[in-house]
């Protein structure tokens, strides 16, 4: 059965908050051997990441930098060329103005190295004594010229194909320490914020498998970001949750992952709870669900119903398209992506975030999110509301993890996910 005090509702969860407050986290403090699970408010990392392709409709002036710590700027992407870290023009000009923003502010200022389709080069750049401090003197020259406090490598994923075309060799995760060793030991990376955002599973082995000891990453991270989103999507064989805070009260078949069971398979390979981030999403993935599958006999709403695969409905404007080829040459296909915003403008949830009239709603108690459904468009989103975000907070602070990491910063609406997040933890709101 889920813990009942995960199933409280968010009004109890905000009262029962402590009173908001953020102070900045030191720069540099990874843990030698430290398991600890304490945490306080006063150090939690509240983070999020800013897409530097959606600045034209969300603008450096509209972060609500007071409530964060932390802002990431993605994307720099890795290159054939070890000693090289590609940038668009575009980020040339305004990565120089975000990080300006940012400690104006008093936030720290990161650049996200990687990403879906930016990680193509990250086994080549890492895998040589000489590649690798090519790759570790460029990602310094990046810090020198832009006055970054952090760098946040998004390697999807070490050993894993992850867009279909990416270099992987066996040795990728091993390199990819070493790598970590040889960036540290760079003159001005004492003081560095280098983290990493992975998987729901720690980083996979030469034998194919998770690796049993990450121990010795938490000496050269800072922080790792799990990325606990996109557990269930268009490639499912049914609707689920994109984002469970639980999955362990789930059917087996069902059980795909979740922050609980990611923090449990990370902190058992010897990397601590607090420097662990969750990753929360600031949006969801829709489904083309008929209405005899997603209702059932009492008029609730169907959970891992089957879904049209053939029939993926669009998301919001912001979502990909199927026009063109993607960067390994295969057609793109429409992404089903609805932001928070997204599902507001859609029709689907109110101005403040509950579902509208009209639409069907349900909140799965296991995974702790919510579900919503259009019986007229047929169209099911698997998502997080405030209520889903301030369970995770909660979850956090009980767990003693370093804190949350939003993606992205674009995608809440009137900072309703983030005040929830952040009134059950007890920062920055």
């Amino acid at each position: 059965m889920f813990p009942v005090f995960y199933c409280f509702l968010l009004a109890q969860l905000i009262l029962a908050a402590p009173s908001c407050s953020l102070v900045t986290p030191p720069l540099y403090a990874p843990s030698n051997s430290s398991n600890s699970t304490s945490s306080s408010s006063s150090n939690v990392v509240a983070a999020s990441w800013y897409a530097g392709w959606h600045s034209s409709e969300f603008t450096l002036q509209d972060v609500s930098w007071s409530k964060y710590s932390s802002v990431i700027y993605a994307f720099a992407v890795t290159t054939p060329v070890a000693n090289i870290i590609g940038l668009e023009d575009s980020d040339k000009t305004l990565l120089p103005q975000f990080v300006q923003t940012a400690h104006a502010n008093n936030v720290h200022a990161l650049l996200s190295i990687g990403g879906w389709t930016g990680s193509r080069y990250f086994s080549s750049s890492v895998a040589t004594d000489t590649n690798r401090t090519a790759f570790a003197q460029a990602v310094m020259k990046l810090v020198s010229t832009y006055n970054l406090d952090g760098i946040e490598f998004d390697w999807e994923y070490p050993n894993k194909q992850g867009i279909g075309c990416n270099i992987i060799s066996t040795n990728d995760s091993a390199n990819f320490l070493s790598f970590l060793q040889t960036l540290r030991s760079q003159d001005g990376a004492q003081n560095l914020i280098i983290s990493a955002a992975v998987s729901v599973k720690p980083f996979v082995g030469s034998d194919g498998n998770p690796m049993t000891d990450v121990s010795e990453f938490a000496k050269v991270l800072n922080y790792i970001e799990v990325m606990n989103y996109d557990v269930w999507g268009s490639w499912s064989n049914s609707v689920g949750p994109n984002a469970p805070l639980d999955d362990s009260c789930a059917p087996s078949s069902d059980q795909d992952g979740s922050a609980i069971s990611a923090v449990k398979a990370w902190s058992s390979a010897g990397f601590p709870a607090n420097q662990i981030i969750l990753g929360v999403a600031s949006y969801g993935h829709s489904f083309h669900v008929s209405n005899d599958s997603a209702v059932d006999a009492s008029g609730n709403i169907e959970l891992y119903a089957p879904f049209d695969k053939s029939q993926q409905p669009a998301g919001d404007k912001w979502d990909g398209t199927a026009d063109g080829v993607d960067e390994c040459g295969n057609p793109n296909v429409v992404g089903g992506i609805f932001d928070f915003w997204g599902l507001i403008d859609g029709g689907f949830l109110t101005t403040n975030g509950t579902a509208a009239s009209g639409m069907d709603y349900t909140f799965d108690n296991c995974s702790q999110t919510p579900f919503v459904y259009n019986p007229t468009s047929q169209v099911m989103v698997s998502y997080d509301d405030a209520t889903s975000f301030a369970a995770k907070g909660k979850y956090i602070s009980d767990a003693g993890l370093a804190g949350f990491a939003m993606w992205e910063a674009g995608g809440d609406s009137d900072d309703i996910l983030l005040d929830a997040i952040s009134s059950a933890i007890g920062v920055g709101c």
